[in-house]
């Protein structure tokens, strides 16, 4: 078969089964936004803290200065995965449950290996 023929596919999955693009778009920005080791240790960092905490408590935990934390900050709330909110001169940080959740049935669906009909499952 020549490099520029595309294999026929196996897998059996219908395109109304699978990611759409803008699906793998968003979730791959919300995947790349918590790969950052800083960005994970915040948002690990307001789970312990009650699911809500304020910059201020992040400067306890990182050799960071104010600007670096705020820049992780706004890299998270642009990738939809924690909400700001302003309470006096504060402002307050939390994850966003719902897209922790579709995160989380992302995950699942990935660790199950998907059964197929007619379609041999390799074997190791």
């Amino acid at each position: 078969m020549s490099d520029s023929v595309p294999s026929l596919c196996l897998c059996g999955a219908s395109p109304e089964e699978m990611l759409s693009g803008s699906t793998v778009g968003n979730r791959a920005d919300q995947l790349k936004a918590l790969a950052n080791p800083v960005r994970l240790r915040m948002v690990d960092l307001i789970y312990h803290g009650g699911g809500e905490i304020c910059v201020c408590e992040f400067m306890d935990h990182f050799d960071l200065s104010q600007p670096t934390i705020s820049h992780h900050l706004k890299v998270l709330r642009e990738a939809g995965l924690i909400q700001s909110r302003k309470k006096g001169t504060m402002v307050r940080h939390r994850v966003d449950e719902a897209v922790f959740s579709i995160l989380s049935a992302l995950m699942d669906r990935f660790s199950r290996i998907r059964e197929t009909e007619g379609v041999p499952q390799k074997t190791t």
